[in-house]
């Protein structure tokens, strides 16, 4: 069975993660959506939030699954028994970064795990969870950039959005 790891932090979710995921799932026999919990990073979603949305985005899609770990990624791909990390690309810089990641979880798991690198499709290729967050904390027009499931949340809670951007975390569920 081929099994990728899609790792990330997705916060949140945009249409560029959407387009790589979308163009996987017929590549691996399961596609596990992966988001990696970092204590010292502060997030503008709680991973709670973020799971949910990745949840809602690819529900039909039947060989995704939707997990979070802590630690090393690879530790988590053994332990999921994956083959493959899977890493979009949207531009020349996201390559150089990524392939000395590739290059040092290849050799820490001693060539048992491969990466496997897909383009963003160029009308998606400028998204960033960085950017929509930016968006998001100014007032502009996210939806543009994200899943339904990101849009219809943030839309009817923009208020607790506001708060935890602001350092008050105060989230509705």
């Amino acid at each position: 069975m081929k099994i990728a790891v899609f790792p990330g932090s997705f916060d949140p979710i945009t249409l560029g993660h959407l387009d790589i995921i979308e163009r996987a799932v017929p590549l691996f026999d399961k596609l596990i959506i992966a988001i990696g919990q970092n204590s010292q990073k502060k997030y503008m979603f709680p991973l709670e939030k973020r799971m949910e949305f990745i949840q809602k985005s690819v529900a039909h899609f039947p060989n995704v699954e939707v997990d979070y770990f802590e630690g090393l990624t690879i530790d988590y791909c053994i332990k999921k028994e994956a083959q493959f990390i899977l890493r979009g690309l949207r531009n020349p810089a996201d390559f150089e970064f990524e392939k000395a990641i590739a290059h040092t979880n290849r050799t820490l798991a001693r060539r048992k795990l491969e990466t496997v690198f897909l383009l963003t499709s160029s009308g998606k290729s400028f998204i960033s969870s960085s950017i929509v967050r930016e968006i998001i904390s100014n007032k502009g027009e996210y939806q543009l950039f994200v899943p339904d499931a990101v849009r219809v949340w943030v839309m009817g809670n923009e208020q607790c959005v506001m708060c935890n951007i602001n350092n008050h975390i105060l989230w509705k569920t």
